[in-house]
């Protein structure tokens, strides 16, 4: 049968968690691997049935690196996490493939929009999603919201709300973008995790209220089934190419319910574990999918109202030598 790889895992401890216990519920016995610079040093690792050490993804030798590690393991199915590997991998896939190993990705041209801001935007509005204002640097309202106009953390990230913040980097950096601020005492902001099958059609959503966030990731969060369900059911229920785990972040008004599209990003986000114990079972759909090419059943039924609440947990290793 083969067995699964999760790339880059570091601290994503329940995603490995999960695909280990969905294997042994089926009654698997394929292991779940992880990589990562300094297995030793992640606490992924140290949950995951085998941990193996691999250079840096833009290392030129990552792509052989990675494709010999499966080879040598037996791993079937790729799984990518962090969004800096995502392009490099799409453009290998049919070198993979020949190998009879999966990746687990969207199409390379939904990869490049969702990596670019401005592209992220247009798409939104092709979709018929409205979006937060974009502004020239010559000519915005404040406040504003200053962006890399690639990257999905919260570095470089700025809210101004007074001229004299605005610095000649702001200006001048031509990585970094102006977009209209919208303040969390109007809107309330929503991460949806959104599995698509293999034919691109969407089978399930959950909104994920993101009630406080710590680094760019969720830290206390609630699933709720509210306006934003529909909506998304309704403007994305196909998109051409789109495969496994997308995460849709939206802000709803308030008031007046308005929604506004953000960011999207094809891959698992951190956040997906509160999803995963709300009863969406990406994990198991992901294994019965590409390891026994069965149909995907759409599925509503998730627990609302489960709300989250993150904390730091330690992984301890006996015996550890540098």
């Amino acid at each position: 049968m083969g067995n699964i790889l999760i790339t880059s895992a570091g601290r994503r401890v329940s995603l490995v968690r999960a695909f280990v216990n969905e294997l042994k519920h089926i009654g698997l016995e394929s292991k779940v691997f992880i990589t990562d610079m300094s297995p030793s040093l992640s606490a992924a690792a140290h949950v995951a049935d085998e941990a193996l050490e691999i250079c840096r993804i833009d290392n030129d030798l990552y792509i052989d690196s990675l494709l010999n590690l499966c080879i040598k393991h037996n791993i079937k199915l790729v799984i990518p996490t962090i969004d800096t590997e995502l392009l490099k991998l799409s453009k290998y896939i049919k070198k993979f493939n020949k190998a009879n190993i999966h990746i687990l990705l969207s199409n390379e041209s939904i990869i490049k929009i969702t990596s670019n801001k401005l592209e992220t935007h247009l798409f939104f509005r092709e979709k018929g999603l409205p979006t937060a204002k974009i502004y020239q640097k010559d000519s915005y309202e404040l406040p504003l919201y200053i962006k890399p106009i690639k990257g999905s953390s919260s570095l470089n990230n700025y809210i101004i709300k007074s001229k004299s913040k605005i610095s000649k980097y702001h200006l001048e950096n031509k990585s970094l973008c102006f977009f209209e601020y919208l303040d969390h005492d109007d809107y309330d902001e929503y991460t949806c995790d959104m599995y698509y099958d293999k034919t691109s059609i969407l089978k399930c959503v959950v909104p994920r209220k993101r009630i406080e966030v710590r680094g760019g990731e969720v830290s206390k969060g609630l699933t709720i089934k509210n306006e934003i369900f529909d909506f998304v059911k309704d403007k994305f229920s196909y998109l051409e190419g789109a495969r496994g785990c997308l995460t849709l972040q939206l802000f709803m008004h308030k008031r007046t319910k308005d929604i506004k599209g953000i960011e999207i990003n094809p891959r698992f986000g951190g956040g997906f574990p509160l999803s995963y114990f709300a009863g969406a079972n990406y994990p198991r759909w992901i294994i019965n999918e590409y390891f026994f090419n069965k149909k995907i059943e759409a599925f509503d039924g998730w627990k609302e109202n489960l709300l989250m609440l993150r904390y730091d947990h330690e992984i301890l290793v006996n015996d550890y030598k540098e």
